[in-house]
């Protein structure tokens, strides 16, 4: 595959405004997936490194959160025509750095400067609460600003998640720290740039790469940094929460997921295989709410199963910067082998109908056709374990209450998607399933507005909209009498 133009040979640090090396001088390799050898190195951080970020941040959050709501706005905005007009070189970082197809980049791109227009029409739309009680009593709530907040963003799409959370934390008025994931760092390194064109001050921004037990462990225990925001998984989740309780932080965890698709036999069959398909194998299967876990009401079981295996044959794996390609190749080597230990393990727990080999046509890198099993038990740890990877588990059902139990049946619960052409079923159902977010007759479509979360082992609290500027800020109640005041008067007997 050959390398995007202008390939930085070294990914440096950006703090108080400034591209600067780890204070120690140590760095760590950055590879891409299809040839899994090194192209850059990138500074790794530590703690000396966050204390200096942290310090920056600090320094500058006085100015930035005393901006009136239409100034940062502004700056917003800019934020946002930066990135559109970077979208060509961001687009092809983005794909030689994770393996994404260039045309799935493509589209991160664009949503990664939806994401700052949209909170920048919040922050200006957005009230505050006000309460009359009579004539005796005014109350009103005051929003500000956390402070300084740390962001832990995760190797899947890593452009557009780390704009989910650049984009409500600056529109709310904090300054921040971010730390992007270590195997897919290259994007990030186009963030200064579009930041100084912006016009961010400096050290409202800044930037610290490295690996997650060192950089990331660092910024969740720095006391100066009472706010964590964090995509990955639910282990490193965990441990961020029992970290964090000792500054009792602030957090907001966005972790796996094992997401149910229920297909019931009434169900339009062409507008729900396309869907699984989509769902589970775009972005390479490395998405979190990948529809992972496809369940069938029985009488459509074999033909939707039968239909599901020849879509994954057909779909074209090749280079991520092939226009024509699919599914490119997974993000890392560990993680590659992850997910063929998972398709091991699903040959001995259930019946493989498509995929679980590496193309013919793809000698190296980290490649694997889309890869489908059936007749999948609850108990599988193909059904129970999150894979992400193009990896689905499909099997049968007999009626609307076993289809609930088992899209309940893991520990995980972010997403769900139904398929019926009763819509009282599908009512009935997105009820009663355990999970953040349902999708009835659609794909996974997010309107910018909505929250976004999971329950159970999926993750803790909500971003998205005004629950994005709930989290980045605290609500302060101020009570103002507007009449004579009547207080029991304790202690005034003679």
């Amino acid at each position: 595959m050959t390398a995007p133009e202008n390939l930085p040979s070294v990914i440096r640090h950006w703090i108080d405004g400034e591209l600067v090396d780890a204070a120690d001088g140590r760095t760590f390799d950055v590879a891409d997936p299809v040839s899994n050898t090194a192209y850059a190195q990138a500074a790794r951080g530590s703690a000396a490194d966050i204390d200096r970020a942290v310090a920056a941040a600090r320094a500058a959050f006085p100015e930035w959160s005393g901006l009136s709501n239409r100034a940062r706005t502004n700056v917003l905005n800019r934020i946002a025509d930066a990135v559109e007009a970077h979208h060509d070189r961001l687009a092809a970082f983005e794909s030689y750095d994770s393996g994404l197809p260039i045309t799935q980049a493509k589209g991160q791109a664009r949503r990664a400067a939806e994401n700052f227009r949209y909170f920048a029409d919040v922050i200006v739309a957005l009230g505050e609460e006000a309460f009359r009680q009579g004539e005796d009593q005014f109350s009103y709530v005051v929003r500000s600003p956390v402070g300084v907040a740390g962001l832990i963003t995760p190797w899947n799409t890593p452009f557009m998640l780390e704009s989910w959370k650049l984009a409500p934390a600056l529109a709310a008025g904090c300054s921040l720290v971010l730390k992007p994931a270590e195997w897919t760092p290259l994007s990030a390194s186009l963030w200064p740039a579009i930041f100084a064109e912006a016009g961010v001050p400096a050290g409202v921004v800044n930037i610290v790469h490295g690996i997650g037990e060192e950089a990331g462990q660092a910024l969740v225990d720095h006391p100066d940094v009472p706010l964590i925001s964090f995509t990955g998984s639910t282990d490193t989740g965990r441990h961020i929460i029992r970290s964090s309780a000792q500054h009792l932080k602030t957090t907001s965890m966005e972790l796996g997921g094992k997401s149910p698709v229920v297909v019931f036999a009434d169900a339009d069959l062409e507008a729900a295989l396309d869907s699984v398909v989509f769902g589970v194998f775009s972005l390479n299967g490395e998405r979190c709410t990948a529809g992972s876990r496809v369940l069938v009401e029985r009488p459509l079981y074999e033909e939707f199963t039968r239909r599901l295996a020849e879509r994954a044959e057909r779909v074209r794996v090749g280079l991520p910067s092939d226009p024509a390609t699919e599914v490119g190749a997974l993000v890392h080597p560990e993680h590659y082998r992850r997910v063929l230990n998972y398709v091991e393990i699903g040959r001995k727990e259930a019946r493989l109908v498509a995929g679980g080999t590496r193309p013919d046509h793809l000698a190296e890198g980290n490649y694997l056709q889309p890869t489908v099993f059936a007749d999948v038990e609850r108990d599988a740890r193909i059904f129970q374990e999150e894979i992400f990877g193009p990896v689905v588990a499909v099997g049968p059902f007999d009626d609307e209450s076993e289809a609930v139990e088992l899209a309940n049946a893991t520990r995980y619960g972010l997403a769900a998607y139904i398929w019926t052409s009763d819509l009282k079923r599908g009512h009935r159902i997105a009820h009663a399933v355990e999970s953040g977010m349902i999708w009835i007759n659609s794909h996974n479509i997010r309107d910018l507005r909505t929250p976004f979360g999971g329950v159970k082992a999926s993750g803790v609290g909500r971003e998205g909209g005004a629950h994005s500027i709930d989290f980045y800020t605290e609500s302060k109640i101020v009570h103002v009498a507007l009449g004579d005041v009547h207080t029991p008067r304790f202690g005034a007997a003679s």
